[in-house]
């Protein structure tokens, strides 16, 4: 089996984030902040740890680090949690973990717009892109960073530096880039940022993040217990306690502290790997009567293509089954940025690269995509 579809969930976990889970099942199985007794306070303490790790790996305070069920719901988090009357910019790359819950605001609250910049950059959505779009109301910019359908990147340092100046909150979507960038959301005025550790961390699934910096108000959208002021029937104040309601995913929250370290250590050589990986990839398949959807400049890992004629769906299953070369086909819940690359009526074929693929890997698939273009039928019918 070749695995390319990383950019849904990373498939080889290293064996540093396997042992931090395995340790927690049996180590570290208390509920943490939900006790006083050793082994509550010992499995909080490791997890306050990790939350301290990731803080420091993206430039904010510790008690600003909120960890959520997934990546989604962080997003989910931050969208609603900051709703108000006005207007959210969005742009066209956006996953619909971001397009859905503003479509949702926008069908409940009459006073509430939500606009989407378009992009004409070539690599990705630029400042002069987002600047088209904002309104005198404009409260919130969301911007993926790294599209997760072809891997188009947005120029989010500038983006922040403008939107700081004019006072907006500036979120960036970092699903897809985290563990493949270096963020100091304080130096490059990123309000909120969202993480899925199980992709480029190289983590357990279960356990998403909100990052949050700067001063401004967001509510809870989920109630209950926090092992905090049990007596009382509002929500603590207090953060993260005010965010974080229910059991945490102790597991994942500590294999994720060893994916950190794991992407830090190993930070140069998995960059340089994927961008070799990424080129050679690009380099074979520009020799073939292909449609390709990422530009040769971005090598983060992220490759889409079709081949003429035939739906992305059919040539994923080809590969799957004729092959056992894992890709996606479909839509990658991403119909905004399919509209944009004019794909809807065929999806694209995704190839979504890790540090632990390989060359040898990259060619059987190049030589099975040869086969299928050779091939006088329609796959459909093999």
């Amino acid at each position: 089996m070749i695995y390319f579809d990383n950019s849904s969930s990373s498939f080889v976990k290293p064996k540093n984030v396997q042992r931090a889970v395995l340790n927690a099942l049996s180590l570290y199985t208390a509920n943490p902040g939900r006790g006083g007794h050793r082994e509550a306070i010992k499995t909080g303490m490791e997890v306050e740890k990790v939350r301290e790790q990731v803080a420091k790996h993206v430039g904010t305070s510790a008690n600003n680090i909120i960890f959520t069920y997934n990546c989604t719901d962080a997003i989910n988090l931050a969208i609603q949690g900051l709703h108000k009357s006005g207007n959210v910019v969005c742009t066209v790359n956006e996953h619909n973990s971001v397009s859905r819950p503003l479509e949702h605001l926008k069908k409940i609250d009459k006073d509430f717009s939500y606009t989407v910049a378009k992009q004409s950059g070539k690599y990705g959505v630029t400042w002069e892109d987002i600047e088209k779009e904002l309104q005198d109301d404009t409260y919130l910019v969301i911007v993926n960073h790294i599209s997760n359908v072809n891997g188009d990147i947005a120029e989010i340092e500038n983006i922040g530096k403008h939107l700081n100046e004019k006072n907006i909150l500036f979120m960036v979507d970092a699903a897809q880039s985290g563990g493949h960038f270096l963020y100091n959301m304080q130096k490059q005025h990123i309000n909120l940022l969202s993480l899925a550790p199980h992709k480029g961390f190289y983590s357990p699934q279960g356990v998403g993040v909100l990052c949050m910096n700067g001063d401004f108000e967001m509510n809870p959208i989920r109630f209950g217990g926090t092992g905090t002021n049990s007596l009382e029937l509002f929500q603590p104040e207090t953060i993260p306690e005010k965010f974080e309601s229910g059991t945490i995913a102790t597991p994942a929250i500590l294999g994720f502290g060893e994916g950190i370290r794991f992407v830090e250590e190993n930070f140069v050589n998995i960059q340089t790997k994927l961008e070799d990986l990424t080129t050679f990839l690009h380099y074979e398949f520009s020799k073939l009567p292909l449609n390709i959807y990422t530009k040769t400049e971005n090598t983060m890992g992220v490759f889409a293509f079709n081949v003429p004629n035939l739906h992305s769906n059919d040539v994923a299953n080809y590969l799957n089954e004729k092959w056992g070369i894992c890709v996606r086909g479909g839509y990658h819940c991403a119909a905004l940025k399919h509209q944009a690359l004019e794909t809807v009526d065929t999806g694209a074929v995704r190839v979504s690269l890790s540090y632990f693929n390989t060359y040898q890997e990259i060619e059987k698939l190049v030589f099975a995509i040869k086969t299928l273009l050779n091939k006088p039928f329609n796959v459909k019918n093999n």
